[in-house]
């Protein structure tokens, strides 16, 4: 794993799933002039191809779309150990308690209903981005205390190794 914070000079890549042009329009444009980079994908099948061959920082997927939903396209992002880890925040009309229930169920980090605003997309985008930056931190200094703590076992074994009787030069006992 490569230093969290080197990576961090780049832009932050938003995936947004929604069979709805106009709201794949309106969300892309706002989050590009706040210096995203946005990608797009107008179904389910057509985001887990796009996610396949580049994993996007955070994910904004409608629920109900044709053919598979957001929940469906979620749990199979939430399988996947290459994928488990971008944040997914739910974009729907369906304001139901059960609805919002089921997306976090299946592994989202946040459900926005719609009809949203974009201060509040913004302030909830900017939310997950930092907590997955402060993750990858987290997880990269464990990364370096695990080798690090390998390290030291091996300088103790090699420092046994040397103690032992016949490295240690023989000294006579009288003097």
């Amino acid at each position: 794993m490569s230093d969290p914070d080197r990576e961090r000079d780049s832009i932050f890549d938003i995936l947004i799933v929604d069979d709805t042009i106009e709201n794949i329009r309106f969300l892309s444009d706002f989050l590009t002039e706040q210096n995203y980079q946005v990608r797009k994908a107008i179904n389910g099948k057509t985001a887990l191809k796009t996610i396949a061959v580049s994993p996007p920082d955070l994910i904004l997927l409608d629920v109900r779309m044709p053919d598979m939903n957001g929940y469906e396209v979620c749990q199979q992002l939430k399988s996947d150990p290459q994928t488990r880890g971008i944040p997914i925040i739910f974009l729907s009309a369906a304001d139901e308690q059960e609805d919002k229930k089921m997306g976090f169920r299946v592994g989202g980090v946040d459900y926005i209903t719609k009809p949203f605003q974009l201060e509040e997309v913004f302030i909830r985008v900017q939310l997950q981005l930092t907590i997955k930056t402060l993750q990858n931190r987290l997880d990269y200094c464990h990364q370096q205390l695990q080798a690090t703590t390998q390290a030291l076992k091996v300088a103790q074994q090699q420092l046994k190794v040397c103690q032992r009787e016949d490295f240690l030069p023989q000294y006579n006992q009288e003097d």
